[in-house]
């Protein structure tokens, strides 16, 4: 599939559901004539007795008249509302007004179809759609009952298995021991190397070390860590460093939309075919574990509560390659290779290797030293993250039973940190009164995505310890004390890295592997990039 390709979370699990509504509205009006049936010949009136056979043909044919346009109608009216991909209202306690709502919305459309056919333009219809009333209202009823009892049933299931599978997993114990992580010294990963080694994990380190080994300076020497400076591209290097390890935690890729946007091909090769290469790897070498770092930027551009389940809208090519990551990984699961997704929100605060091409640690910074606010559109949602709490969440994972995780995507992050950016620009002002917040118009980023962290919360119990105040004071406490001197410099900016301090390319010499810095344009495809 290409990247391009547009993809809906609904396609099957959607689709099933949109087959069991059907069959139930059918069987509401097959419920709802057979009583109008039994309760006309209840009656006792001699002449439908004699016309009995006559009676139950034209129900059969009003039926086969009407059942197939009720159920298109309904269906169109259930998608629109949300029902097969989990919009913002079908969740909760407004889940079953909802139902109440679509159906009767469905059922006064199809009534006003049956008054309008008896008209003049529409005769030929008028044979057809022609239905009992009595029955009619029975059908509605029914169908109400029948879908919020379906769907009543199906979160009770739910709760009874996730019972169970807690129990069977809590029976079972991790024995992950050795760990390799990839790109693992780059944002992300030097925030979470530390807690891997402090728990007691060997770790192995896969990483080009591109931005040099400043943001791992203080493990560098540590007993339990070991660095193989190599491109995970490179099949034979991979294959060397996953030996006797029990896990992967995979953060390598180019990261960013607009990083990503340098060079389409090189993105493609890093992101999706590089991934499918180290997971493939991975399975034939028996190691079960396998974490995924993706990014909440693949819901893209939505008006709806997002979670799991909901529909993909990638507007990036940073997002579509991870979009498509995920599904070769998922693809290649089974009861011995279990990878774990794991949508990240938008990252934010201090790390080894820190960023200031993010929203909330560049808003920061320019508060502080420009005394400016600079806010394009502001109000899309982002869910925000810092980045120790998205390494938690990845310890989280290792530490958890397989059985609880196994095969599942999480979004990570929190429902109480969805914020629109102008309310962060609030955040910001409120910690720094001396900036002004400036707007300069609308924003080119078409990303808006409202997420729900519920899965991650009820599976895992995880809930963030840095709130988005926090990690402003944590940025504005680096710039006081002159930890970061220039929140301008390229080594804080994927992008800037790229394009204005050169690209590093392999080149193989007699002492092995080396790295040969060429200061050529960002479209070079040797570009190497591997920290997340």
């Amino acid at each position: 599939m290409p990247l391009g390709h547009k993809t809906r979370s609904f396609s099957f699990e959607g689709f099933i559901r949109m087959v069991a509504d059907a069959i139930l509205i059918n069987l509401a009006l097959l419920v709802a004539l057979f009583a109008r049936l039994i309760f006309i010949v209840a009656n006792g009136n001699p002449e439908v007795e004699i016309n009995i056979r006559s009676t139950i043909w034209q129900y059969i044919q009003a039926y086969g008249n009407n059942s197939w346009l009720l159920t298109i109608i309904s269906l169109i009216i259930f998608t629109a509302s949300g029902f097969y991909t989990y919009g913002r209202f079908y969740r909760g306690r407004y889940k079953f007004a909802l139902i109440v709502q679509a159906v009767s919305l469905a059922y006064l459309v199809f009534g006003l179809l049956i008054y309008i056919s008896q008209g003049i333009f529409l005769k030929f219809l008028g044979n057809m759609l022609n239905f009992p009333r009595g029955a009619l209202v029975a059908a509605w009823a029914l169908t109400i009952l029948f879908l919020v009892a379906a769907r009543a049933w199906s979160m009770i299931w739910k709760r009874i298995t996730h019972i169970e599978d807690q129990k069977l997993a809590k029976s079972q114990e991790t024995s992950i021991q050795r760990v390799l992580v990839i790109g693992g010294a780059g944002y992300i990963g030097s925030a979470l190397l530390p807690m891997m080694l402090q728990k007691g994990y060997k770790v192995r380190l896969l990483d080009m070390l591109l931005f040099g080994t400043e943001p791992i300076e203080d493990l560098l020497d540590h007993p339990n860590l070991e660095i193989m400076q190599a491109d995970f591209r490179l099949i034979d290097k991979v294959v060397e460093a996953m030996q006797d390890v029990d896990a992967v935690v995979h953060l390598g890729g180019l990261v960013g939309d607009p990083a990503c946007a340098l060079d389409e091909e090189l993105t493609v090769e890093i992101n999706v075919m590089a991934t499918r290469l180290i997971a493939e790897v991975a399975k034939g070498s028996g190691v079960g574990t396998f974490i995924f770092a993706s990014t909440c930027s693949v819901y893209g551009a939505s008006d709806q509560l997002l979670d799991e389940r909901s529909e993909l809208n990638p507007v990036s090519l940073y997002a579509r390659s991870k979009i498509a990551s995920e599904k070769v990984i998922l693809k290649m699961a089974d009861h011995t290779f279990t990878p774990v997704i794991l949508r990240l929100g938008t990252i934010y605060g201090l790390s080894g290797r820190t960023r200031f091409d993010l929203v909330i640690n560049l808003l920061t910074a320019k508060a502080y030293i420009d005394g400016e606010i600079t806010i394009y559109g502001g109000d899309q949602w982002r869910p925000f993250l810092h980045v120790s709490d998205a390494g938690r969440a990845i310890m989280m994972i290792l530490d958890s039973p397989p059985g609880l995780v196994s095969n599942q995507i999480f979004n990570v992050g929190s429902n109480e940190q969805n914020y629109m950016i102008n309310q962060v620009g609030e955040i910001i002002q409120n910690l720094i009164p001396s900036a002004k917040i400036i707007h300069l118009g609308d924003d080119a980023d078409k990303r808006n995505y409202w997420v729900n962290f519920n899965k991650i919360r009820g599976t895992l119990g995880f809930s963030p310890e840095w709130t988005v105040e926090d990690g402003v004071k944590q940025v504005i406490e680096a710039l006081e004390s002159g930890k970061v001197r220039d929140y301008r410099d390229a080594k804080y900016s994927n992008v800037k890295f790229l394009s204005e301090e050169g690209i590093y390319r392999l080149a193989r010499n007699e002492n092995g592997w080396a790295y040969e810095l060429v200061n050529e344009g960002a479209s070079d495809s040797s570009i190497l990039v591997n920290t997340h």
